[in-house]
């Protein structure tokens, strides 16, 4: 999931080639159902995450009878693509990183369930945790955030955190504060699969963005401290940050919101005089 944003739609070649596709591992007998489809897709982009994998595909299972794991296999050389496999995900593999958030894109392009959540491959959240969030989808809500705003008792606050709180206000949103598409695990609807399509998810705080300015019912649904329950992460990105990707991703939601609206993001200029001066 590391590096450099690649391309979301690589050409679909056999596993172990250039850029590789599908493959599935048993299914558990509850992921059958009499009709045909899973009513929840866990989508989960792996990339070298051997030591909690398993258990990961673990939990995303006893989320529902009819649970569906998608693992997007990028880059991996440790063996994270058995893991999968023997897990009973239905894996996506690619022999190359696809780039941070791409597997997203990915394994919502192949998803089949009513409900999408969409998770990491390195922090193992219990299933009833999950849970939550797509049965907050189930009751109607289109995109269920993780209520994680990030730290900002502090003098100074990181830009990733700012960037977040930024863009809510400027969606009009205040009330999510540092809520987004960009922390897991967060859930969606097929509905709002629909109208952000699968590419945008490539781009979390653009997917956000065109969510809330699309109408649809995004709201913050359970605190899941992610910071915690990764601190080597957050170890590993004090030496390989992806604090200027994520903040060029806030500001590609921005372009998008201004393009969209009238230049200003819908924030008029009350009874300001500009000609004036001209």
């Amino acid at each position: 999931m590391a590096g450099k944003r690649g391309n979301i739609r690589p050409k679909r070649r056999p596993v172990r080639k250039t850029g590789g596709y599908a493959s599935r591992g048993k299914r558990p007998a509850s992921e059958e159902g009499a009709a045909g489809k899973p009513a929840v897709s866990v989508i989960i982009p792996v990339m070298n995450e051997k030591r909690r994998l398993a258990r990961v595909i673990r939990e995303a299972f006893r989320i529902r009878p009819r649970t569906e794991v998608i693992a997007v296999v990028n880059g991996s050389t440790d063996g994270s693509l058995d893991i999968a496999r023997n897990s009973g995900a239905r894996v996506i593999v690619f022999d190359r990183p696809l780039g941070h958030d791409v597997g997203r894109s990915v394994g919502a392009m192949e998803a089949q369930g009513r409900v999408l959540l969409f998770i990491d491959a390195d922090m193992v959240i219990p299933a009833a945790q999950l849970r939550t969030f797509v049965e907050a989808v189930e009751r109607g809500v289109d995109v269920a955030l993780n209520d994680y705003s990030g730290p900002t008792d502090r003098a100074t606050v990181h830009s990733v955190v700012l960037a977040k709180h930024a863009l809510n206000g400027l969606l009009g949103r205040k009330d999510l504060r540092g809520a987004s598409m960009t922390a897991v695990p967060h859930a969606i609807s097929r509905k709002a699969l629909e109208t952000v399509g699968a590419a945008a998810l490539a781009v979390p705080p653009l997917a956000h963005a065109m969510a809330v300015h699309g109408k649809l019912s995004v709201e913050r649904v359970k605190h899941v401290n992610v910071g915690r329950l990764n601190p080597l992460r957050i170890r590993r990105e004090r030496t390989n940050s992806l604090e200027p990707l994520i903040v060029g991703d806030h500001l590609e939601a921005i372009d998008w919101l201004m393009r969209n609206t009238d230049g200003r993001g819908g924030c008029g200029e009350d009874d300001r005089k500009r000609w004036m001066v001209r």
